[in-house]
């Protein structure tokens, strides 16, 4: 039964790692439209290697914000993959050296959602979920990342293709599953109307920073249940 199980939770995990790599093409074409070149759009991808995170900095930079708003609005995305590793450190221990450091690399939306989807006292199973799923997403995002920035050039206006609003579909999909709740709604709601408020006035990048602003505030000391993030 170990077997089938893990041979269906690497089926998954390349499943996974296709469609999340598919994402790359929107981003590469993006970056480049936004003025980044192809070896900075690849140096992002590798390094920060957070679809979100990315999408929210080429969105800025695209938009005329300034770095600083930049990497902050990127920063605050990316924090949720530290989060992920206190729920993902029992299944992985013991780890050590640079399998550390490349776990810290691949602990993302996907490699989570795949591993503790997979039945907790089967801790191979979620161990192949989390490696097989990350180190597919690096492989599959990072390659089609290079081919939509070759491509970008090319392809002329992202809006004539639907690229431009890539980044607020990938914004949604990631946001969507965590709408469960009440509470998450109320807060959600209240985000998105001061964002569209401050975009006629603010800078570019100023209202996504004023909305996760909104979500700290209502989540300071209101811990929410455990939830398997998608």
């Amino acid at each position: 039964m170990a077997r089938p199980l893990r041979n269906r939770t690497r089926q998954q995990a390349l499943s996974v790692a296709l469609a999340t790599g598919a994402y790359g093409l929107s981003f590469g074409a993006l970056s480049v439209a936004a003025g980044l070149d192809v070896w900075q759009t690849s140096a992002l991808s590798l390094l920060v290697f957070s679809g979100g995170s990315q999408f929210a900095f080429v969105g800025v930079v695209g938009a005329g914000g300034g770095p600083f708003a930049a990497v902050v609005t990127s920063t605050f995305l990316g924090l949720r993959n530290g989060f992920y590793g206190v729920g993902l450190a029992p299944v992985l221990r013991p780890i050590r050296g640079w399998r550390r450091a490349w776990a810290a690399q691949v602990t993302i939306d996907e490699s989570t959602a795949v591993a503790l989807a997979q039945p907790a006292e089967d801790r191979a199973a979620r161990q192949a979920g989390f490696w097989w799923t990350g180190v597919g997403v690096f492989v599959a995002w990072n390659a089609i990342t290079v081919l939509g920035a070759l491509l970008g050039s090319r392809i002329g206006d992202p809006a004539d293709w639907g690229l431009d609003a890539a980044a607020a579909a990938a914004f949604l999909a990631l946001v969507w599953p965590r709408l469960a709740h009440r509470r998450a709604q109320a807060v959600a709601a209240a985000a998105a109307v001061l964002a569209l408020a401050l975009t006629p006035v603010a800078p570019a990048g100023v209202p996504v920073l004023a909305a996760a602003l909104v979500a700290i505030v209502a989540g300071w000391g209101h811990p929410r249940p455990e939830e398997v993030p998608e």
